[in-house]
């Protein structure tokens, strides 16, 4: 995945079409600010198939039948008919009451993100909204009010119905949102943009609620953030490599043809590319008296390319989600007038939660054998190297890199730990009508941490093998391996003695984040 665009590049608005949105514009709209906006619209035929939906519910409320989520209660409460003279009143309490989160606020990002699939999703024209509640939604976006959103309190099954409530109560000026960098109430913040509270009409409020909208926006961003992680781990891998004076055998395509499995086998012919040219390796092709690398070099394209596989699953599962209408009842209207309210549950997390749940060991094993490689090289125990312990200038007074591997193995044990699936444990809800839920927003929020730290466990084994190479020289390692090594140096200066790591580590993993290592 290409990185968020600089803010000196013009940005292409985001256009509410009907159509999937991308995991890249996600990103970019969710990270956009003010001195780099990401504009985004509504089409004209998003606009008409908004207006033909909301016509349906119309008709329908004017047939005077009970439909669930136009004139009746929620949940447990679906057998109560609610009168057209009360029905403001239920959109309103239902947004207010479900507003029951708890912990510190999302990201702002991810609420950007939440806000854009929410308008999305109601964009396609089967929720029966008013035209006027997308527009809101949007406007809010390009005018960087944010809904300030607790992290904590979905299940992940009827919607990420907390989160999402506490985003619609700034629709109706209540609750709080991010404005010019700061938590203000949200009547303030629509004061100070000049838009006025919202009423909501039948249906509205529930389609503000039901939806995987959170867990989807946090899916995507990590999708982007993932894909950069592993590009760099790439780079990691490579240059460990050379840094431990591996051979390349182990890289020999036929291997990896016959197993064939296709992350492995675009793993191996990633770190071949990045090697080709390199000096270092025919360097110690004679009298090298090892026979077999350890695991952690010899079954990086095994280990890395599950890893890959996995990812590639979680992405698509993403993929198709952020294409998706996922509120309940569901509006179809028919081509010449009238449609249909139908009742379903694709409302429920559980692609999703399954798909995080997966990330988060795919981190587990980027990280993982990343810490080994880490381990290997700076112990020092390998004397035919001829590497310093820890890399260090002059070991014993100096340290060198000796605690960043205790560093990036706290980074693993932690990732172990948020690995165990959320997915898998279910409490009932809404008096049990609800008695099957995914909890695919806290497999979110395990992945978000995990992938934050699979990036850290990255970046230190960057900054190590970037030192060990250098003992090595003059002699050069492949073409791909001297340019990540070029792009670190340019934020990283080599060792000279001893120094605090920290900000080193800091620097490589805005890198990381950045995308700096796609493509090397």
């Amino acid at each position: 995945m290409t990185a968020v665009q600089p803010a000196s590049t013009p940005a292409s608005p985001v256009v509410l079409d009907g159509r999937a949105l991308t995991i890249a514009d996600v990103a970019r709209v969710a990270r956009a600010n003010h001195r780099a906006p990401v504009p985004v619209t509504i089409s004209p035929a998003a606009a008409d198939r908004i207006r033909a939906s909301r016509a349906v519910v119309e008709q329908a409320l004017a047939g005077g039948k009970a439909v669930y989520g136009l004139n009746t209660g929620f949940g447990s409460l679906s057998r109560v008919r609610v009168e057209h003279s009360r029905a403001c009143d239920l959109q309103r309490n239902i947004i207010r009451s479900h507003a029951a989160g708890v912990g510190e606020h999302l990201p702002l990002e991810v609420s950007r993100a939440l806000v854009l699939i929410l308008a999305a999703s109601l964009a396609r024209g089967a929720s029966g909204v008013r035209l006027e509640t997308v527009e809101r939604l949007v406007e809010l976006l390009n005018l960087h009010v944010v809904p300030a959103i607790p992290s904590r309190g979905s299940v992940g099954a009827s919607g990420d119905l907390a989160p999402l409530a506490h985003a619609a109560l700034v629709l109706l000026g209540e609750g709080e949102a991010w404005i010019n960098g700061r938590v203000e109430p949200a009547g303030y913040a629509l004061v100070s943009i000049g838009m006025k509270p919202l009423a909501l009409e039948e249906k509205e409020g529930l389609a503000l609620l039901n939806g995987t909208h959170m867990m989807c926006a946090i899916g995507a961003l990590l999708c982007h953030d993932f894909s950069n992680a592993f590009d760099a781990g790439i780079a990691a891998a490579a240059m460990a490599i050379d840094a431990a004076k591996a051979t390349d055998a182990f890289l020999d395509p036929r291997i990896h043809e016959v197993r064939r499995q296709p992350g492995q086998i675009e793993v191996a012919s990633r770190l071949r590319a990045m090697l080709a040219g390199s000096a270092i390796l025919p360097s110690h092709a004679e009298n090298d008296p090892r026979v077999q690398d350890p695991y952690s070099l010899r079954a990086a394209p095994q280990v890395m390319g599950a890893a890959l596989d996995a990812f590639r699953f979680v992405e698509s599962t993403v993929a198709r989600e952020l294409g998706a209408v996922t509120d309940n009842p569901l509006v179809f209207a028919r081509d010449g007038g009238g449609g249909d309210i139908v009742s379903g549950g694709n409302f429920h997390g559980m692609p999703l939660a399954i798909a995080l749940d997966v990330l988060a060991i795919a981190c587990s094993h980027l990280a993982g054998i990343s810490e080994r490689r880490t381990y290997w090289v700076v112990s020092g125990f390998d004397q035919f190297l001829g590497l310093k312990p820890y890399l260090a200038t002059d070991p014993g007074v100096d340290s060198g890199l000796m605690i960043v591997q205790y560093a990036a193995a706290s980074c693993v044990n932690e990732i172990a730990t948020l690995a165990n699936p959320a997915s898998v444990t279910n409490i009932s809800t809404s008096a049990g009508i609800e008695d099957y839920n995914s909890f695919g927003s806290t497999s979110a929020l395990k992945a978000m941490r995990c992938v934050s730290l699979a990036r850290s466990v990255v970046a230190i084994e960057l900054l190590v093998m970037a030192e060990a190479l250098e003992a090595y020289r003059p002699l050069k390692s492949g073409a791909g391996v001297e340019k990540a090594h070029a792009i670190l140096r340019a934020q990283v200066p080599k060792l000279g003695g001893d120094r605090p790591p920290s900000p080193d580590i800091r620097a490589i993993e805005r890198l990381v984040a950045e995308g700096a290592f796609a493509g090397v």
